[in-house]
């Protein structure tokens, strides 16, 4: 039987790109699944396709900016399967493309908002029935604008490192308890959020063309790797930011 059969699995962004796929790997370890997001139907589409496979889930909406609404989408996962074992903290925006003295200070605080305090939100609360039962494992969603500087996303890049340090904070604080919280730092992924901010900003193209391994990444490549993180083989890895990212930070 997998790691992960009859456990369950919070994920936020769950109505598209890494966090859709993510949603489904763990349903198809069987593991079963909390999908949260602010888009309501794509995220019931999430649910619908995990319940044709054959997988358990159930769907919260939820803006990760907002305590109480992060508190609730915990409080549902206890309440529906009675526990919470992993979780991936994957929701974010890019916001504006524009200089550090041109970002405004709007665009700085939504994305800061949802970004870095929505991950430390959703921490905050999932820890708490992690450590009742002395075990779990939190995968948070940086980038590769968590390890390196990228130009004209002065925020995105800030709430990105952000989150890389917060992961390693909680994972020191947390490390002697049974809980394990590491980071993704996706590339260039194929996703419409990708997609879009290179239609809005063709050129951010240069992006795409510079991942070494010649192609974007898929959301699914993403996925494998959070659920690694929250499988037993890493059962010693804990306050890692792994770059998902075809090479691009061994530039």
């Amino acid at each position: 039987m997998s790691h992960f059969q009859d456990k369950a699995y919070l994920v936020t962004g769950a109505s598209s790109g890494i966090g859709h796929a993510a949603a489904r790997a763990f349903a198809a370890e069987g593991a079963r699944v909390v999908a949260c997001d602010v888009a309501v139907e794509p995220g019931e589409d999430t649910i619908r396709i995990i319940r044709a496979s054959g997988g358990e889930a159930t769907f919260v909406r939820a803006d990760v900016s907002r305590a109480d609404d992060v508190a609730a989408v915990v409080a549902r996962a206890i309440e529906t399967y009675g526990r919470l074992d992993f979780a991936f903290n994957n929701a974010g925006v890019e916001g504006d493309m524009a200089s550090t003295q041109e970002c405004t200070e709007e665009n700085w605080d939504r994305v800061l908002s949802i970004n870095l305090k929505g991950v430390w939100l959703c921490m905050k609360h999932e820890i708490a029935p992690m450590l009742e039962r002395k075990r779990g494992a939190i995968v948070n969603c940086s980038s590769i604008a968590g390890l390196i500087g990228l130009p004209r996303i002065p925020a995105y890049t800030a709430s990105k490192h952000g989150i890389v340090g917060l992961t390693r904070s909680a994972a020191l604080e947390y490390a002697r308890d049974g809980i394990r919280v590491n980071a993704v730092c996706p590339g260039v992924i194929q996703t419409a959020m990708v997609d879009r901010f290179i239609h809005e900003h063709p050129e951010a193209a240069s992006l795409a063309a510079g991942e070494p391994i010649g192609r974007m990444g898929a959301p699914e490549e993403v996925a494998a790797a959070v659920v690694w993180l929250c499988s037993d083989a890493a059962s010693f890895v804990t306050g890692h930011a792994l770059a998902v990212d075809g090479g691009w930070v061994a530039q």
